[in-house]
């Protein structure tokens, strides 16, 4: 008797959790195990071999200052860095956050203003309590002053594209052009980190990291905002508009 109510008690609770809810849990607790574990990878002494072997992938054998490529290659991935930098990250948080307030969705705003600011203080603070250098072993192909763990552009780009990806979904009709708007979300964030490594400013590990930390980052606010609507908090629909 009490097994079949465990599990009649069991089947409620799943028929009431909704599967973009149970995803994004998911997401967040895998992006703080992955980063949890990467930390203590970067934490170590010397680079692990993973980190040296995939950054010296992307030069010429025995020629670390020589990148694999042609010569416009090299200007694409700054091209696609620059998608991650915090000055068009903030550009377009704030063109997002204008056009949001003269819809008259101030809460929505707001939360979009906390996710990207938070996640930037976020990955401030982080950088500080890893300290990590960033990568000698090869040249870099770009000017870097900060600190390497975890990868900024690679957690920022993750919080901004995928908040706003997340948000631009809720508007569109059909699965499919949701599926296609969260695609290109994720597509940019995982370009913005692939070059970061391919311009020898950061180990393999650092963007691994901010993406863990971005994406957990980005389903964090995410079920805040779902939270908040559910309780009218936050109201999709603003008055008036």
């Amino acid at each position: 008797m009490i097994p079949t109510q465990m599990k009649n008690t069991a089947d409620a609770l799943l028929n009431r959790i909704e599967f973009p809810v149970l995803l994004a849990g998911l997401i967040l607790a895998a992006g703080l195990w992955g980063f949890v574990e990467l930390m203590e990878l970067a934490r170590a002494a010397t680079p692990h071999g993973f980190d040296t072997e995939i950054l010296l992938a992307f030069r010429q054998p025995g020629q670390p200052d020589t990148p694999i490529g042609p010569l416009w290659l090299q200007g694409a991935m700054r091209d696609i860095t620059s998608l991650g930098s915090t000055s068009v990250l903030l550009l377009i948080t704030a063109a997002t956050i204008v056009y949001l307030l003269l819809l008259r969705r101030p809460a929505t705003a707001l939360l979009i203003f906390v996710a990207v600011a938070g996640g930037q203080l976020l990955s401030s603070l982080l950088k500080m309590g890893v300290d990590r250098p960033r990568p000698d072993l090869v040249s870099h192909l770009v000017s870097e002053t900060t600190l390497s763990f975890p990868s900024g552009h690679a957690m920022l780009s993750a919080i901004t594209y995928l908040t706003l990806g997340s948000l631009a979904a809720r508007f569109l009709p059909g699965r499919t052009t949701k599926a296609y708007v969260l695609f290109l979300a994720v597509l940019a964030t995982l370009l913005v980190g692939v070059s970061r490594v391919y311009l020898g400013v950061h180990w393999p590990s650092d963007v691994l990291a901010g993406w863990c930390a971005g994406f957990a980052w980005a389903m964090l606010c995410w079920l805040v905002a779902r939270l908040l609507q559910r309780r009218q908090v936050v109201s999709d629909d603003a008055d008036g508009a």
